[in-house]
């Protein structure tokens, strides 16, 4: 007689090829749509700015608000979004945002078609995008362990990661190219087309059956947040991860506040060589996407999560000693893009690792308690980065994120995370007893 919690796992050869080669065809159009919607979204992130300086005439406190018009969502959602995502289907959801999302974005263009556009319309546009992409996020990333078996986690989010760094560097470079020849307002049809393409790909995913019931009271919201939180701090691997993960956001925070800004004033690279040192940096989330599964089988996910955060940080130190000249610009072109590559790696298998020891009715939760104290930092880092810079200069703040770097490092080597030398599930091997990590038996600490 079954557990009542064991997967069901048939044992006839049709029933698995089928159900493989479902899990196939659902993969690929989840990421044709979810890398659909990216490249999409990166055409709005330059639209919406543009519009607002060429044709409204912004001020600069108005820029300011429309910047955090489009980030507040997620500090605020991240969480309620992690309940939202377990307790309604996963893939209602993500339709339902990317219909929302498209009719949202359509609004800039016929505004400015019938002459109401203003900087109102687009804070609305802008915050509402922030919101649909929070909740939108919050089911995608946690459907991924619905739609392919645990073993095959660190694959599918390999190809997922690799889709997703295209969609990024072609979106962005695509995004600027259509605003020049179409102007920012037309170019946002192409978003609102993109969503809608989202939509009807999420639409031919099939994931798995829930093997726990999805419901949830509507007053527990609370509660159901406090048991996400309560998860990840209390599971000994996935704690010093997302606390990692923060740590990092914070000192990223704090470099990239003045990275573009150092770029263009004491190293004089101009529009163009920033471009370039932009685009080369992106091109290597690319290849660590692609190499991350390689080296969590040859290494172990433990040692590739910590020197993806140590190669990180080893890759900002040319910012700080660079000078002027195409020279120092091709050396930080090239450490961004190992710097991309290595953080890619490393994100790619934390999330499988986190992916596969988490229960399947936690997934969003817990994912959106990484999301929300990555968002919280954030803003508090570029405070700090002001801060700094206003007391000592900005290389000094520099100098400070730089170092800050070196945390996430000690906080996974430290943890029985960095000691992993494989992944809880691995192709080939049976799926692991509920409460074990590779054949042990996991310690409530």
């Amino acid at each position: 007689m079954k557990r009542a919690n064991t997967p069901t796992l048939t044992r006839r050869p049709g029933n698995r090829v089928r159900q493989a080669r479902a899990a196939a065809r659902s993969l690929r159009a989840y990421w044709v749509g979810e890398a659909t919607s990216l490249a999409g979204s990166s055409v709005h992130t330059v639209a919406l700015p543009v519009a607002a300086v060429m044709q409204l005439n912004a001020t600069p406190s108005q820029m300011s608000l429309l910047a955090a018009a489009s980030t507040a969502a997620a500090v605020v959602l991240a969480l309620p979004a992690g309940v939202l995502g377990d307790r309604c289907a996963k893939r209602t959801v993500m339709v339902a945002t990317d219909l929302t999302a498209a009719a949202v974005v359509a609004t800039v263009p016929l505004c400015w078609a019938t002459g109401s556009l203003s900087m109102p319309v687009l804070y609305a546009v802008a915050l509402l995008l922030g919101a649909l992409t929070v909740l939108h996020q919050a089911a995608s990333i946690a459907i991924v362990p619905e739609i392919v078996r645990p073993q095959d986690l660190p694959a599918a989010n390999s190809r997922i990661g690799a889709a997703y760094a295209v969609a990024d560097t072609a979106g962005t470079y695509g995004g600027t190219l259509v605003v020049g020849l179409a102007g920012a307002a037309r170019a946002l049809w192409l978003d609102a087309l993109s969503y809608l393409v989202s939509a009807c790909c999420a639409l031919r995913i099939t994931p798995a059956p829930a093997r726990h019931p999805q419901g949830g009271r509507p007053g527990r919201v609370l509660g159901d947040i406090r048991d996400g939180i309560g998860y990840v701090m209390r599971d000994p691997i996935q704690r010093p991860l997302v606390l990692a993960l923060a740590t990092h956001a914070g000192a990223d925070g704090i470099v990239t506040t003045y990275t573009a800004y150092t770029l263009l004033t004491r190293l004089h690279a101009g529009s163009t060589g920033l471009g370039v040192v932009m685009g080369v940096t992106g091109a290597g989330g690319l290849a660590g996407a692609l190499a991350a599964r390689r080296l969590t089988a040859r290494c172990g996910p433990g040692r590739v999560i910590a020197a993806g955060f140590a190669g990180y940080a080893v890759c900002a130190v040319p910012l700080l000693v660079a000078r002027p000249g195409v020279g120092w610009l091709a050396v930080l072109a090239l450490a961004g893009a190992v710097k991309t590559a290595a953080a890619v790696a490393a994100g790619t298998t934390q999330r499988s690792l986190r992916q596969q020891l988490c229960p399947p009715h936690l997934q969003s939760r817990a994912q959106q308690t990484a999301v929300w104290l990555v968002s919280g930092v954030r803003p508090l880092a570029a405070l700090t980065a002001g801060g700094i810079a206003a007391a000592c200069g900005v290389r000094a703040a520099l100098l400070a994120g730089t170092a800050l770097y070196l945390i996430p490092v000690a906080l996974v080597q430290a943890s029985r995370a960095g000691r992993l030398t494989a992944m809880p599930c691995t192709p080939g091997d049976p799926l692991p007893a509920p409460g074990t990590l590779n054949g042990q038996t996991r310690s409530p600490a």
